[in-house]
Formats: structure tokens, C-alpha cells, sequence
């Protein structure tokens, strides 16, 4: 069927970039990154650098990559990570951490998007014939990106308490740190302080088509350098990247909070619909999980009558899916998403009572 919109949920990576960002892209002076002439790449880690609070940044082309740069740059190898059981480096990134940093990930619960301080204290390890040396805590904020939850300031402290006192550093993967940021109501440069190095999507929330930016002190940076030329992240004229990432550090940060406030909507709206379960409190940023709670339903059932409609939900389990919202995504689209879940729980209903 011909849809005259599609409503695309699954992720705010999937967003394309506005028409000041192309613009961007067309006026970028260049020149050899590696080398260090890109001009707008220069002007875009220093920018990002402040923002951060840290000496120095690195314009990466994706968070994964950010991720294993750390790895590789703050560890050495057979050493051991701690970080929450539901981070993105433990689950999403294909075992690059054993296979690429060749390095041993300890997962803790973080329930609630709460770090439990004195366990993490209880897994650090000083390393001896048996066990691997303990040379990381890896936090996440937003935490799960299932979730979207955000880790408090006063959490993040104890957790700096602990690593200092055991001589660790604490490494920040803040794929959505300007999300976490805004509900704070803090700049992103007091989350930095609690950490040593940290890093941040382009593609998430801000709109760019490609990008991270991994920051931290001089040293770490210039490590970090080394070891993206090293997988192959050395690049030539990437001011096309770092044309969009200038726009959006200038203007799609502050108005994540409209995606936060769309999200808390459906959220509360979808908490009326038969047949689906979320607690609306528990949404904190932009991402929505819903849980279809009938016995009879499942979420390829969902999914595929969702596509009917032109709306793209993720799968993230048999009874869940997951929404996130973006800048591409208005009030109109909210309210026919909601529209859409209430058909779905009246039509699948009736066609389980009449079976």
C-alpha cells in the first residue's frame, strides 16, 4: 500500500540530516585530517573539547568505535572491565572488546539505571596468577538503550569515590549524554567531571549522518589517535563529517527536551490501551518500551500491523518493542502512533473473541 508518511521509531539514528547541515557540508573548508589540517574538524574537537570540559577530543566515525578506542588506549590486554550488565560495549558491539581490545568484561545489575557502588568496589580486582587486573569501570549515561535511564550525578560520584581510591580510571560511554544532561539540568561538562574520559554520538538525538566524538585529557587523546589510525578510523577531508556535528552542538542540543516531552506523552497515552503495559514515570528521556501484556498478542503481531500504518517499530523481545523519539517526529505523529496501538488492541481483540 502507498503511505504518504512513514513514522520511523525505531531509533533517532534514522534521522536525515536538515537542509542547514547539507548546507554545511557544501561550505566546509578541508583538508588532510590525519594530518591535521581539516579545519573544520580542528574547529569542531576543540568546540566539542570545551563543551565536554576535557583538554582534548577526537572526531571517530561511530560510538562503537569510540568504545573500543578506550579499551584499547586506558587497558592492557587480559585485563578487566567492569560495567553494567545491559551497556551497549557488553551487548551490542560483537564482542569486540575480547576480540579487538582483547580485554575481560565483569557485568554488575544496575537496576533502575543506579551503579551499586560497593559492589562495584567488591568486583575490583588487583590481578595475580589467576585473575585479571582490574583497569576500567566503564559507566553508561543514558543507561540501556532500551530504557533510556539516566544516572545521577550523586551515583556517578560515588562511583569516582571508589575508582580513586583504587588508582582506576572511569570511562563514560555517553552515547546520549546530552539527553541525560538536559534532564539534569546540568551542562554535559558537570557529568565529565566525575569521569576521565567520555563520548558522545553525533548520530543520536543531534541529527548528523555519521560520528562520535571520544574526549579526554592530552595524553588519552593523542593514545586515542594512535589507535584509530589503528582500526582504520584515520580520516582524510572529514569536514563533511564535522560540518553537521558544528551545527548540531550549536542547535539540536537544547531541544532534545521536546523529544523527551513527546515521549512522556506516549508513554502516558499508551498506558490506556488494552493489552499494553508501560509505566509512564519510568520513561526519563526519549525512548518508549512498551509491553504488550495479552497472553494472545506478540510483538510481530504488533509489528506487522504497525508497518499497515507506516510506523517503524524496533523488536526487542517477543512481547516488547521499542520507540524512540527524534526531531523528525511532531506532535501529529504522536498522536496517530497512539491512534494506531488503540486500533491494533480493538481489532486483534475482536478477532481473538470471535476465534
Amino acid at each position: 500500500m502507498s503511505l504518504a508518511r512513514v513514522i520511523d521509531l525505531r531509533s533517532d539514528t534514522v534521522t536525515l540530516p536538515k537542509a542547514e547541515m547539507i548546507e554545511a557540508i557544501r561550505n566546509a573548508p578541508l583538508g588532510d585530517s590525519i594530518m591535521g589540517e581539516d579545519p573544520t574538524v580542528n574547529q569542531l574537537e576543540k568546540k566539542a573539547a570545551e563543551l565536554l570540559g576535557m583538554e582534548a577530543a577526537l572526531l571517530v566515525t561511530s560510538g562503537t568505535m569510540a568504545n573500543q578506542i578506550t579499551l584499547m588506549s586506558l587497558c592492557n590486554r587480559g585485563e578487566e572491565v567492569i560495567m553494567g550488565e545491559d551497556s551497549h560495549i557488553y551487548t551490542l558491539e560483537g564482542a569486540a572488546a575480547a576480540v579487538v581490545a582483547q580485554v575481560q568484561i565483569r557485568t554488575i545489575e544496575v537496576p533502575d539505571g543506579i551503579y551499586d557502588a560497593s559492589k562495584i568496589e567488591s568486583r575490583i580486582q588487583t590481578g595475580d596468577i589467576q585473575r585479571p587486573k582490574t583497569s576500567l569501570i566503564c559507566l553508561e549515561n543514558t543507561y540501556n538503550l532500551n530504557k533510556g535511564q539516566i544516572v545521577s550525578l550523586e551515583n556517578m560520584k560515588e562511583i569516582r569515590a571508589v575508582a580513586n581510591k583504587h588508582s582506576i580510571p572511569v570511562y563514560l560511554d555517553g552515547a546520549r549524554l546530552f539527553n541525560a544532561a538536559i534532564e539534569l539540568g546540568v551542562t554535559p561538562d558537570v557529568i565529565c567531571r566525575e569521569v576521565d574520559a567520555v563520548q558522545f554520538c553525533l548520530t543520536k538525538g543531534l541529527g548528523c549522518p555519521i560520528g562520535s566524538i571520544l574526549a579526554g585529557t592530552k595524553e588519552f587523546i593523542e593514545t586515542a589517535t594512535i589507535n584509530r589510525q589503528r582500526l582504520g578510523g584515520g580520516m582524510r577531508q572529514a569536514g563533511i563529517i564535522a560540518a553537521p556535528a558544528i551545527y548540531a552542538l550549536d542547535h539540536m542540543i537544547d531541544r532534545l527536551s521536546e523529544d523527551h516531552k513527546k515521549a512522556k506523552l506516549l508513554a502516558a497515552s499508551l498506558s490506556t490501551v488494552d493489552g499494553i503495559k508501560i509505566q509512564a514515570e519510568d520513561v526519563q528521556t526519549n525512548i518508549v518500551s512498551p509491553v504488550i501484556s495479552h497472553e494472545d498478542w506478540d510483538s510481530k503481531l504488533l509489528i506487522e500491523f504497525l508497518s499497515t500504518k507506516g510506523i517503524k517499530v524496533k523488536n526487542i523481545g517477543e512481547k516488547q518493542v521499542r520507540m524512540v523519539v527524534h526531531y523528525q517526529i511532531t506532535d501529529e505523529d504522536i498522536q496517530f502512533v497512539v491512534s494506531a496501538f488503540k486500533e491494533f488492541s480493538s481489532s486483534v481483540q475482536i478477532k481473538t473473541t470471535v476465534h
